[in-house]
């Protein structure tokens, strides 16, 4: 998932960027709060991790002006910043959780993807859509409990699509969240990634989860295998009821 890092010690900025990079999270970093809110803004995050002690304006004000125009992304506050008042004060205008500074780079990790999964509506680390399992944990991918083999890339993609399943997911959106802006290929690439996935979902008994919504993108529905099903047995219930 697409992360934004809020953090004006630069020294810390590598260590964090790393632990989160190595669980799969895609990073982007801001040192100042009035870039902060723009981005929060314009762009949608799965979530932000931010300083309260920032050089222009402090976390709070950021959280505060990201919370009034409706901004929806979860935050986690982390920070040097110990007593209860702080904590109490980011949790009053709309932080998300609050971790002090030095922290475990474990715990930090668990929490994020505890929130990740509270706000898409899912309660536990495994992720299931029909025959499929996801782990956010384990990255690992499984059909009718059997594993499947998945590139970065491809494991990124239906990590997306799972966590926004009912969704339509434009080229656009998986690119920004496979490349962060960074050196992105041409937008077919994404037709490349979703064929080989659909393929490798399918071989291993997942059926059709994925689904093109033509002009707009792609989507992870849970039903559509089921819908198929019941539209192949039609016409035989339609014949049955004819010749009756």
């Amino acid at each position: 998932m697409r992360v934004l890092l809020v953090e004006d010690d630069l020294s810390s900025v590598g260590e964090i960027t790393q632990i989160m990079k190595g669980a799969g999270f895609t990073v982007d970093h801001v040192q100042s709060g009035e870039e902060a809110v723009e981005m929060l803004r314009h762009y949608d995050y799965d979530l932000a991790v931010l300083e309260l002690m920032l050089s222009d304006i402090e976390g709070y004000e950021v959280v505060r002006r990201a919370r009034a125009a409706r901004v929806t992304t979860p935050m986690v506050v982390l920070s040097g910043l110990t007593r209860p008042q702080a904590k109490v004060k980011a949790f009053s205008i709309g932080a998300d959780d609050y971790m002090t500074k030095p922290f475990d780079p474990d715990e930090l990790v668990a929490r994020m993807q505890a929130i990740l999964r509270r706000s898409k509506g899912f309660s536990e680390p495994t992720l299931r859509v029909g025959p499929l399992k996801l782990s956010l944990d384990s990255r690992e991918v499984m059909v009718n409990e059997s594993p499947v083999h998945l590139t970065g890339k491809e494991y990124a993609i239906l990590e997306l699509l799972v966590l926004r399943k009912g969704m339509v997911l434009t080229k656009d959106a998986f690119l920004n969240h496979l490349y962060g802006g960074m050196d992105e290929p041409e937008m077919k690439i994404i037709d490349v990634f979703i064929c080989k996935l659909r393929k490798k979902l399918q071989a291993a008994g997942a059926g059709n989860l994925i689904t093109t919504v033509w002009g707009r993108g792609y989507m992870l529905r849970e039903q559509l295998q089921r819908l198929e099903t019941n539209e192949a047995s039609a016409p035989v219930e339609r014949q049955e009821t004819v010749a009756a």
